[in-house]
């Protein structure tokens, strides 16, 4: 009886594992995409303009971050511009995986925050 109960308990437990830690991995990368966009306004009173690129490597070096650079990371960040800067500069977070759930978040957006889906493409 012990056994039974254990086990309805961990399937219970595994069932409700995998939306939870989704939810955590999208809260990484919404903290990860306004640490890009801080960076981004400093590194453009700096340089006198924005860094724009899909390479992780060059985004930790340019705009002295450290976003996970690993093979196996959950996410892949990229900045785009619009030239006619009608929707301005917008981070991008690329979910790994299956899914390839996407997170943006523009420069001049009122609320500062991220939203779901991708950027308008840009480039």
């Amino acid at each position: 009886m012990v056994v039974v109960i254990v086990g309805i308990l961990a399937s219970l437990a595994v069932i409700n594992y995998t939306p939870i830690r989704e939810r955590a991995l999208d809260k990484e990368a919404i903290a990860n995409l306004k640490l890009i966009m801080a960076a981004e306004r400093i590194y453009r009173m700096e340089a006198g303009n924005y860094f724009y690129s899909s390479d992780i490597g060059e985004l930790n070096s340019n705009l002295k971050l450290s976003l996970p650079t690993t093979p196996n990371r959950t996410w892949n960040y990229e900045v785009a511009a619009d030239p006619t800067r009608v929707i301005g500069n917008c981070a991008e977070a690329i979910r790994n995986g299956a899914d390839r759930r996407r997170w943006h978040l523009l420069d001049n957006d009122p609320d500062g925050e991220p939203d779901p889906g991708g950027c308008i493409p840009v480039y």
